[in-house]
């Protein structure tokens, strides 16, 4: 083995472990072994937990006498005393003083190991933290404390480990709410972000690249036990099998990484805590799409469940005018009156099922960014209703005007077809804006009404009922006809 291609870090291992147990072990070859005892000795010393991977993991190194290994490194083998050599950075490494650690105090009380310069030394000769700051959570000035926040904070503050799974609808402050527990509590959280391609290597740690060195990097779960951490799993429902992985981390025993051989035990404080948008049995209406069914054994891994609704609305004006605050909105307390309601009516027809989305708090936020930006109310309306499909589009900007006594609409410019635009036959249908309170009047007024279904979800008549003079246009002028022509999405 080339003694050239040793890290520093390896070097210094190997003067101790000459400088404590000596050279004197050697086989027939004449080579130096060294037990496993005698290995964990000499890492101990040097403030390690294990005998360095490099060695015990190594087949090449293996006596083939149990709990013994090779460390060719300790003596120049197959050369003789006569031969001449140049002297490598290795031998003049093995003359200098093996490199003392220190210690450097953490902003959470914590401490970590560093050389003389401060400089943080890797944990054992693979493994290492990236993680060299503080992972408190910013507190943010505009955030509103309600729902489950107490709660949460009596559980982090607890120390006992008792996992947490909030589920509910998007956009209503989960994630915000864990976060900005942290930053009260001055407690530090990692926050992973589950997808369908999240795999051990993700959450436990992997082999990476570090300053041309192959280094096995801690994840972000290991590193939050470690540090007796808030370790938050963001949208878990979209997870797939290999977050199984974190079984043993949800039971508090601790996790072993088989790339390193450690046994990583969670320090004093460490919980886990899961948003999601199910309670892990997949979403069968469609809203949140890619979410699964999760697996039983992990969900009862989770102490608690809070289901979190929207906010009430008393709490979620103080949140709006927070925003406006933050983001020097106009002064029109009205508006922000007016969001809140119109907010409240959507979720109630969500929930009565007469829409199939809904206006969440974070989309209200954005209404009073829109606001500020442009000074506009209807403006910032439809800039925030522009994501849904036309219809919802249109249902959710109707109910606003309705709510919203003062703002201003648009008259769109009414499509009159012409006579030639009926007969062409680039006229696949005339579609009409007809409610669900409105249907059994429209079918006595209209003949030939028909609804789409489920790929076009609307009411709408043939061009054949007007050139046949069944429907007046007068009949159905009430309804906003709009013209939907041969090829066009709708």
């Amino acid at each position: 083995m080339n003694k050239n291609t040793l890290t520093s870090k390896q070097e210094s291992f190997v003067r101790e472990l000459i400088r404590t147990h000596g050279t004197d072990q050697t086989d027939h070859t004449g080579q130096v072994w060294y037990s496993r005892g005698q290995l964990l000795e000499t890492a101990n010393a040097m403030g390690m937990k294990y005998p360095p991977a490099w060695i015990v993991q190594s087949q090449d190194r293996k006596t083939g006498e149990r709990g013994t290994f090779y460390v060719p490194e300790a003596s120049p083998v197959g050369i003789s005393p006569s031969t001449s050599r140049p002297s490598t950075d290795f031998d003049r490494a093995m003359r200098e003083p093996v490199q003392k650690e220190y210690v450097m105090d953490q902003p959470d009380g914590s401490t970590i190991s560093c050389d003389e310069s401060g400089k943080p030394l890797d944990i054992n000769e693979y493994a290492l933290s990236l993680v060299s700051s503080s992972m408190v959570p910013d507190k943010m000035s505009d955030y509103i404390a309600w729902g489950h926040h107490k709660d949460i904070e009596a559980i982090i503050s607890s120390g006992i480990n008792a996992n947490v799974y909030v589920t509910g609808l998007s956009g209503n402050g989960k994630t915000t709410m864990v976060e900005q527990v942290c930053a009260k509590l001055g407690r530090e959280m990692f926050r992973v972000n589950i997808t369908a391609q999240t795999d051990e290597d993700d959450l436990l740690g992997g082999f990476r690249l570090v300053e041309g060195e192959t280094k096995f990097v801690y994840g972000p779960v290991v590193e939050a036990m470690k540090r007796g951490a808030v370790l938050l799993l963001d949208e878990v429902d979209l997870g797939l099998a290999p977050i199984m992985c974190l079984q043993p981390v949800l039971e508090g025993k601790g996790v072993f990484l088989k790339k390193t051989g450690e046994w990583i035990r969670p320090a004093a404080g460490f919980i886990v805590i899961a948003t999601a948008n199910t309670k892990g049995e997949g979403s069968d209406d469609g809203m949140f799409t890619h979410t699964n069914i999760q697996n039983e054994a992990f969900l009862d891994r989770f102490a608690f469940t809070y289901d979190q609704g929207y906010a009430t609305k008393k709490t979620e004006l103080k949140i709006l005018k927070k925003k406006a605050e933050k983001y020097n909105a106009p002064d029109d307390p009205d508006f922000l009156d007016n969001l809140v309601t119109w907010g409240e009516i959507t979720r109630k027809a969500f929930t009565e099922g007469a829409v199939e989305k809904v206006i969440s708090t974070r989309r209200l936020e954005d209404a009073v960014k829109a606001f500020a930006m442009f000074g506009d109310r209807m403006k910032a309306i439809s800039l925030v209703t522009a994501r849904f499909d036309e219809s919802t589009r249109e249902s959710f900007d109707n109910l606003y005007t309705k709510v919203d006594a003062d703002v201003e609409v648009e008259e769109e410019e009414k499509w009159v077809p012409t006579e030639s635009e009926l007969i062409n036959g680039n006229l696949l249908h005339i579609r009409l804006d007809i409610s669900y309170n409105e249907k059994d009047e429209a079918r006595q007024q209209i003949p030939g009404l028909r609804w789409g279904g489920d790929s076009e979800p609307y009411w709408r008549i043939d061009p054949g009922e007007i050139i046949g003079q069944r429907v007046q246009w007068s009949d159905i002028e009430k309804w906003s006809p709009r013209p939907v022509y041969k090829k066009e999405t709708v």
